[in-house]
């Protein structure tokens, strides 16, 4: 099975809108509806669907954060494998194309953060090479891969 990364058109808005986490990741992550509202207010986001061969298996989306941080930082701003299909690998081979993506674009690091009652996704993003930094922001952990070394990924 191939993983792609296609970006959010009228053609595909519908399915990404009604794609789903499990109910007991709900609390975790914005649905794709309002993600993908957020995204169209903050310049330069960039969004994609995720697939699996043909099927839109989950959803992703990154933005420059100039406005909190000095430097602007790169961060993976929403994050999401529909809960039909979860455990199947999609995540990490989505991940590895967002992190060529960066790479090719000069990307340097790669922040994101979650919820501390979130330990699958804890797991998942050390597991990918991400690092805590430290810092808690909103109440989430925020974590930091560094894109400069080679990933384990």
């Amino acid at each position: 099975m191939t993983v792609t990364l296609k970006p959010i058109t009228k053609d595909n808005f519908q399915a990404c809108i009604t794609l789903k986490v499990n109910d007991d990741q709900k609390m975790f992550v914005a649905p794709n509806l309002y993600s993908i509202a957020q995204g169209q207010f903050t310049p330069g986001t960039q969004m994609r669907g995720i697939y699996a061969d043909d099927t839109l298996v989950g959803f992703v989306m990154w933005t420059w954060d100039n406005e909190d941080h000095d430097p602007p930082e790169m961060w993976l701003w929403r994050f999401m494998i529909g809960g039909d299909y979860q455990g199947q690998g999609y995540g990490r081979a989505a991940m590895q194309h967002v992190i060529a993506l960066l790479k090719i674009e000069g990307v340097t690091e790669l922040f994101l953060s979650y919820e501390p009652e979130n330990t699958g996704g804890a797991q998942f993003y050390a597991g990918l090479g991400f690092a805590d930094t430290g810092r808690v922001e909103g109440g989430e952990i925020v974590v930091k891969l560094d894109l400069t070394e080679e990933q384990g990924v």
